[in-house]
């Protein structure tokens, strides 16, 4: 009896089924949404290429700083300073000084040549003052000139 009740119970209920159908998540498989698909993985690889780009500027900065915080770069950087202000002192009490004043010079400081002369200049006035014509030739030849009044002003 128990087998017929349950027989009767299972012919009497309805079997339903759908068919199975494949769906693929990937947009390269489907087709859907596939530009933006594309969109994402190329700004994924430009991402990483940008931060692979930035770690290896950060590393050669790092490495620039470290080699100019070395003991001698601060040595050498010293010496050129003082160096510097040596020639800039001498090359001052040449143009500007009262008993052996230089009328003109030259000298050729890292590539630049670097002139200077003593040149009176007079205006529509009559008026005439002295000054000291500096003049800067670069590598590439461009000229820079400055005139430096003497004898005007004081501190």
């Amino acid at each position: 009896m128990k087998i017929i009740i349950g027989i009767l119970l299972l012919a009497a209920m309805t079997v339903t089924a759908d068919e199975i159908q494949q769906k693929f998540k990937n947009p390269s498989f489907s087709g859907i949404g596939i530009s933006a698909h594309y969109l994402t993985i190329e700004n994924q690889q430009k991402s990483r290429k940008d931060q692979m780009q930035d770690d290896i500027d950060s590393a050669l900065k790092a490495a620039e700083r470290e080699a100019d915080n070395t003991t001698l770069a601060k040595f050498i950087r010293n010496l050129e300073s003082r160096i510097y202000a040596q020639l800039s002192k001498q090359l001052v009490d040449n143009m500007f000084g009262n008993e052996q004043a230089s009328l003109f010079g030259s000298f050729a400081l890292e590539g630049n040549d670097i002139r200077y002369a003593r040149v009176q200049t007079c205006d529509e006035d009559g008026i005439c003052t002295e000054t000291i014509r500096l003049t800067i030739i670069d590598e590439e030849g461009s000229t820079t000139t400055i005139d430096i009044p003497i004898g005007t002003g004081g501190f």
